[in-house]
């Protein structure tokens, strides 16, 4: 089965997927990390009342990560999932 045409293709929809979005998001955190240790004057700076900008940064980790797992969700249902709910039937067939 993992040499068929279908999970190749499978395999290249998630992996180009998935590849680019995880440097990405580490990519992200890496700035979060090095603005915060590096750049504290501008992570201090108030924006309103008590919010800085690390504090608005910081909320957007989060935002960003959640925004992730709802894409990939998305993208799995979409491109992924048809591929590999097929996959599956092949396999239990010739299993039964």
């Amino acid at each position: 089965m993992q040499a068929s045409g279908e999970f190749q293709e499978l395999r290249r929809r998630f992996r180009a997927w998935t590849f680019p979005m995880t440097v990405a998001f580490l990519a992200w955190y890496l700035l979060y990390v090095v603005l915060s240790a590096w750049a504290r004057d501008f992570m201090g700076m108030k924006l309103f009342g008590n919010v800085n900008v690390a504090l608005i940064f910081g909320l957007l980790q989060f935002v960003s990560t959640f925004w992730i797992a709802w894409a990939y969700a998305k993208h799995a249902e979409r491109k992924l999932d048809p591929i590999a709910d097929k996959l599956r039937h092949e396999v239990e067939e010739k299993i039964q």
